[in-house]
């Protein structure tokens, strides 16, 4: 009986099946996803040889500066995940260690996920044009958009996507850049009404952001803790949770007048 044993070897005994299962974890693959940051891109510029917007049907303006769309790149539903990886990541600012099941539906496949992922890309797209075009008061019957990125999957660019098309149609609205010749960054949804939705994964893409060069991050207004939570060193956070409230708010920047900040 565990009553009769000395503590020391009490202790040892219970010891044995807490080691064999830290030594089955440390073969076992885990639940989670390590998530990194990501490749930046900047939607007023090109892609792969293409330009990432293009516009017919009205007149469009030669840009200066960046509007950088911001990703993060995580392991896969079938990667296998270890307890090292776990580990490793858990003490390193430049990745995240997540449940799979917060990143992934239960039971989809890598290409499942990948099909959605593009499908989100596509719907996205289209509500950043209405978007863009709506705030513009442009008739989408007669100006046509198309927008490319490749290899670029998930609806987080859509607020990046119709700041673009403002600034390649319209700028700042009194004949300047939207961007005020910055390096801007940012993450969010768009809905085709204008709404800005949260998108997740904001402190690993503020990171991305700052590494390609940008000074200015916009983010959902919800996740402003989030992204201040591992902020590089001179990259200014602007909090938006609509297209109309980031546009004036790029216009402040650009004019020396009051910013919100997170």
């Amino acid at each position: 009986m565990l009553s009769s044993l000395t503590r020391s070897r009490a202790l040892a005994v219970c010891a044995l099946p807490i080691a064999a299962l830290v030594a089955v974890a440390g073969f076992a693959p885990l639940p989670f996803v390590v998530a990194e940051p990501g490749m930046t891109a900047n939607v007023l510029g090109e892609h792969r040889g293409k330009p990432v917007i293009t516009v017919s049907g009205a007149p469009t303006r030669t840009t200066k500066g960046a509007l950088r769309m911001t990703t993060i790149v995580a392991t896969g539903p079938s990667a296998e995940v270890g307890l090292g990886d776990v580990i490793d990541g858990w003490f390193r600012t430049d990745q995240a260690i997540l449940p799979r099941e917060s990143v992934y539906p239960a039971g989809q496949s890598d290409k499942e996920v990948e099909r959605r992922n593009v499908k989100d890309m596509e719907e996205s797209q289209g509500d950043a044009t209405r978007a863009a075009l709506s705030y513009l008061d442009e008739d989408p019957a007669k100006v046509k958009v198309t927008l490319h990125l490749a290899d670029v999957g998930g609806p987080s660019a859509g607020l990046l996507f119709s700041l673009g098309i403002i600034d390649k149609l319209d700028g700042n609205g009194k004949g300047g850049d939207l961007t005020g010749g910055r390096s801007i960054a940012g993450t969010g949804t768009i809905t085709a009404d204008g709404k800005v939705g949260e998108v997740g994964g904001v402190s690993l893409k503020t990171q991305a952001a700052k590494r390609d060069g940008a000074t200015v991050f916009l983010v959902p207004k919800g996740e402003c803790s989030d992204a201040r939570a591992e902020l590089p060193e001179g990259l200014r956070l602007i909090p938006v949770t609509t297209l109309n409230g980031a546009v004036e708010s790029l216009r402040a920047l650009d004019a020396g007048g009051k910013v919100p900040s997170c």
